[in-house]
């Protein structure tokens, strides 16, 4: 523990801390049937590791759906949320009125958490509290949507985190995604979200933390036949 302990302040001292990407948080495209999506979370879901919204989760995901769908959209997303902070920023939201405030009323919604919560050693208990407060809030919020839970990516593969720190990481991450599938598994109208990534230089930032350009487009690229399956 002591070794992991002096790894975690390094990692903070000296990891390169990336800007959020500049573009549109909303916005409307596409032709065809009505989808309402929002995407809320962390850093990933605020696409940190790219230059441009356009080539994130949000521009590439809302691009393929263009494709089929009209498609309105909003991101809200901030560097550094954890699962504590995502509850503070779903309240803050006004419940969804389509009839005196239909900008507020989404029919899917992708949410991206975790990373923070095993880097700030987020207790096992205190997540699946929050994750179950997480899933009221939606439902309550916005009318039983479909929510796509992304998963906690695997930790241990992060190789800019050193070792063993990157092998303990990888450990809570596991049990994070394993107490976030016990926490939905009764809720017909949630799915967990796990995408194949292979983690090769050219799917990661330049910070060796974030997705690269690439790695948005196969997180996109699920995500879209996930909605396209739940909608079928």
């Amino acid at each position: 523990m002591p070794l992991l302990l002096l790894q975690g302040i390094w990692l903070k001292l000296t990891v390169l801390r990336l800007p959020e990407p500049c573009g549109e948080r909303s916005g409307h495209c596409g032709d065809g049937s009505k989808l309402k999506l929002l995407i809320v979370g962390d850093s990933a879901a605020a696409g940190v590791g790219v230059e441009k919204q356009k080539n994130a989760l949000s521009g590439q995901l809302t691009a393929i759906l263009a494709a089929k769908y009209d498609v309105h959209w909003r991101l809200i997303a901030n560097t550094g949320v954890t699962s504590s902070d995502l509850i503070k920023n779903l309240t803050a939201l006004p419940i969804q009125e389509p009839t005196t405030n239909p900008t507020q009323e989404f029919d899917y919604i992708l949410v991206s958490v975790g990373v923070n919560d095993v880097t700030h050693l987020t207790r096992s208990s205190h997540w699946f509290a929050n994750i179950k407060t997480i899933t009221e809030l939606l439902d309550t919020k916005f009318d039983n949507p479909k929510v796509l839970l992304t998963s906690v990516p695997p930790m241990h593969q992060f190789m800019a985190i050193p070792y063993p720190l990157r092998w303990w990481f990888g450990l809570r991450a596991k049990k994070l995604n394993e107490l976030m599938i016990k926490a939905v598994k009764n809720k017909k109208n949630y799915s967990i979200l796990t995408f194949d990534l292979p983690f090769k230089p050219e799917f990661i930032a330049k910070d060796g933390f974030h997705p690269s350009k690439l790695a948005y487009g196969v997180w996109a690229n699920q995500a879209a036949e996930k909605i396209d399956e739940l909608i079928d």
